[in-house]
């Protein structure tokens, strides 16, 4: 009988954090699942760790491979998944007991959905300094339907990919995991968004998510915030922005004018800047002016990127922006 999920686990030196990611899994209350472990030429005893949990354990089915890097062996690990459904997992994570149980009845009841993440809470080192990682895994848990993750998905990642789980069938639509250079979830996030597929999150925290000094997220450069820019502008450039169409930047700060700095090296000019700040309304910035909120309503065929960091800030303009006639799909978050 093919199981109902497949966990999508690439494994490289995880020798110190795989035996209580393994004893997670054990531990789930759904039964009917296989976990699909791929070495990605690990040198430590990461891949002996697996072979000897997989004679224990005949749900557990391990490949090792040379070392081809992540979104090799993620591809390698969706060719060999039997089920439906397919769960993300990571070697120094921790999966709640329920945590396939919950997602997998979900996207079997709920069919519109089609990638389901669940809130997550992070694991740290000790003497790990993480306020940035902490102010994230808080944002992205309090974006749980999809209006709500489409509308901040060019702000940063809305999903932490290894608490997601996803329909099979629309990761072979995709063409699967794609190696750009950046990070292969967000990749993924925008590729599925600009395919029609629908977000949803678990309100329940389903994963212990460890955060460590030696973690991909900070060491490896495809996750600098040069490459996820790159990756934002690429999506806005291919969807929103692909036919000529001016932009209106929400905030001339630092983010505002990295965006029109960005936007005019790609050939799309910019209207006007929106600003609160008395000092800077009626100036030039990058040729464009500066104006007040009412002044936004001076053009209604752009799309406006609302380019503010400080919390609560894009919440507000999304209701400013709609008094004035600026419907909300016009209306996309970055940062």
């Amino acid at each position: 009988m093919a199981p109902r999920i497949s966990v999508l686990l690439p494994v490289r030196d995880a020798e110190a954090t795989l035996p209580a990611a393994l004893a997670s899994l054990r531990a789930q209350s759904l039964e009917g699942f296989e976990v699909v472990a791929v070495d990605d030429g690990s040198v430590d005893g990461s891949l002996a760790l697996l072979e000897a949990a997989a004679r224990d354990d005949t749900r557990l089915r391990v490949a090792g491979t040379p070392a081809r890097g992540l979104v090799s062996a993620l591809n390698h690990a969706h060719s060999l998944a039997r089920a439906p459904l397919l769960a993300r997992f990571d070697a120094d994570d921790i999966a709640r007991p329920e945590r396939l149980q919950i997602q997998a009845e979900r996207l079997e009841r709920d069919r519109e959905v089609d990638i389901l993440g669940s809130r997550v809470q992070l694991l740290s080192d000790p003497g790990l300094s993480n306020s940035g990682m902490r102010a994230y895994v808080a944002w992205q848990n309090e974006l749980l339907d999809h209006a709500a993750i489409s509308a901040d998905l060019y702000v940063e990642s809305p999903l932490v990919h290894p608490s997601v789980m996803l329909r099979a069938g629309l990761l072979s639509a995709l063409g699967g995991y794609q190696d750009t250079g950046g990070p292969e979830d967000y990749d993924l996030w925008l590729r599925a968004h600009a395919h029609g597929a629908h977000f949803a999150k678990c309100p329940e925290t389903l994963l212990d998510w460890r955060d460590r000094k030696g973690r991909l997220t900070r060491r490896d450069p495809r996750y600098a915030p040069k490459r996820f820019h790159e990756a934002k502008r690429a999506a806005l450039c291919s969807g929103p922005l692909a036919a000529p169409r001016r932009v209106v930047i929400w905030g001339a700060g630092r983010i505002g004018k990295g965006w029109a700095r960005s936007l005019a090296a790609a050939g799309h000019a910019l209207d006007a800047f929106v600003e609160v700040d008395p000092r800077k309304l009626g100036q030039r910035i990058h040729g464009a002016p500066v104006v007040d909120v009412a002044g936004a309503s001076r053009f209604p065929s752009a799309l406006h990127l609302l380019a503010v960091g400080q919390s609560g800030a894009r919440a507000r303009i999304r209701v400013e922006a709609q008094a004035l006639g600026i419907s909300q799909e016009r209306l996309i978050a970055v940062a």
